[in-house]
């Protein structure tokens, strides 16, 4: 018969180990932007990746405010059975110079709505693709701030930006990292700028963009499910040890 101190470290053990994996669920459940991250001024296609964090409600509609501080010129949305996307403009204070033309106007929010009978339901999630370009040079990061609404009426606004040194935020807003771009020329043009047309309404992007964007996503989910597993297995392994210390302590 196991001693009452053996029976509460394979109980702290055990508990343990589901809180692991318990507060690794939400930190992966946000709406984020995957990848999360791409090359100065060039083009990209992203992904909004939304999770339904609602065991009772389903997700109808997704709003997404794109930064008109450091607005883009070219913003396409690609076709997605059972969901409408709108898109909106807003004319700019100050117009912006693009392949030398001047553009005085940009997207300022996608919004897709559901169709009837399309949701996205409790454990599951989607993605909305967006084609983005040119990406801005004179910042790091792109800021979209997100609105998730339920069918009981429910809207969770994505809306907080971290702080340097601050925890997260309880609902953070998707971020879009951006890095210096390099070449083989030297000119600062990413790659994946350069095997896209500027815009001209014919599309950015190309197969090896897609296979790279699929391949980050894929790297990053196994990532974090090896990562919670390891972390878990190592935590019951600790207490199997000390289990095992002193039953050959009692011998």
């Amino acid at each position: 018969m196991r001693s009452l101190p053996t029976r509460r470290i394979a109980a702290v053990a055990l508990t343990a180990a589901a809180s692991v994996v318990l507060l690794a669920g939400p930190a992966s459940a946000h709406v984020t932007v995957q990848p999360g991250n791409a090359q100065q001024g060039g083009y990209t296609a992203v992904d909004f990746r939304v999770p339904n964090e609602n065991d009772t409600a389903s997700t109808v509609k997704l709003e997404v405010n794109l930064p008109l501080d450091h607005p883009l010129a070219s913003v396409r949305t690609l076709p997605m059975p059972g969901w409408t996307a709108t898109v909106e403009k807003s004319k700019l204070d100050k117009p912006i110079k693009v392949h030398g033309n001047d553009v005085n106007e940009a997207v300022s929010k996608i919004t897709w709505t559901a169709d009837a009978g399309t949701k996205i339901a409790p454990g599951q999630f989607q993605e909305f693709r967006v084609s983005l370009g040119p990406l801005p040079a004179d910042t790091d990061k792109l800021v979209f701030k997100a609105l998730q609404s339920y069918d009981n009426g429910d809207v969770v606004r994505w809306i907080d930006e971290a702080q340097d040194g601050q925890p997260e935020p309880a609902k953070p807003a998707p971020v879009l990292a951006l890095t210096k771009a390099t070449s083989a020329d030297g000119h600062g043009v990413s790659a994946s700028a350069s095997a896209s047309p500027a815009a001209d309404g014919h599309g950015h992007g190309d197969a090896k963009e897609q296979a790279a964007d699929s391949s980050a996503k894929a790297s990053d989910s196994t990532a974090r499910v090896l990562g919670v597993v390891g972390i878990v297995v190592g935590v019951i392994g600790a207490a199997v040890g000390v289990l095992g210390l002193r039953r050959r302590n009692a011998s």
